[in-house]
């Protein structure tokens, strides 16, 4: 297939198409919708491990998670409330949801959510926040939102690796007011309110138990 970046070009038909094998051909890329045909061919889905931040690897027959579903969308959140997040795929064919368990080894992690003040929208939405963590930075933004027509929850999420603290966390608010918190215990999940100052602006949120029949 030949996609080029411009709408108005089009290509001749390099040679004969077997049908028997579902071939087609467009002069114009974006006709393909128009002319009835369906690029969706159940493509598998991919899963990329992050490696330090320098390079991916390409682990997604290790994963079980590269379906052939046609996924649409993908997200990220932790269902089981242990620090890994697990992922949530929309896809159009083989079933609407898949859930796939994050099963990589325990390690330490920090869950934020924001409680936006008076110069803020209330979930502070476009916030930037950046940890450091053992002469490292992590820096992640709040945008609850991911891929197509999908919404993630409103929680940032750090990964700490071996670190057992935040050494500090400072987040620019939408209303450019800059907040610095310091050693914050990992293995939580915290709400931070803008309006407040020091260890005042920080909320920890305990879990309801899950009591066995």
């Amino acid at each position: 297939m030949s996609q080029p970046c411009d709408r108005g070009a089009c290509i001749k038909q390099p040679g004969e198409v077997d049908k028997s094998l579902n071939e087609f051909w467009v002069e114009n890329p974006w006709d393909i919708a128009d002319k009835g045909f369906n690029l969706s061919a159940y493509e598998r889905n991919r899963t990329w491990l992050n490696v330090k931040g320098g390079n991916f690897l390409d682990i997604s027959f290790l994963t079980g998670a590269d379906s052939d579903g046609d996924g649409r969308c993908v997200v990220a959140h932790d269902f089981s409330n242990n620090g890994r997040q697990d992922l949530i795929v929309r896809q159009v064919g083989g079933g609407p949801l898949l859930l796939f368990e994050n099963n990589f080894p325990q390690r330490h992690y920090l869950k934020v959510t924001l409680r936006g003040g008076k110069r803020s929208n209330r979930q502070g939405i476009g916030a930037r926040l950046t940890a450091e963590v053992n002469g490292q930075r992590l820096i992640r933004e709040m945008y609850p939102l991911n891929s197509f027509r999908s919404q993630m929850p409103n929680t940032v999420h750090f990964g700490l690796g071996d670190a057992a603290k935040v050494d500090l966390l400072t987040i620019r608010w939408p209303s450019g007011k800059v907040q610095e918190l310091t050693d914050l215990e990992g293995d939580a999940h915290v709400v931070i309110d803008e309006d407040k100052e020091g260890s005042a602006a920080v909320e920890t949120v305990v879990p309801p138990r899950t009591i066995a029949p």
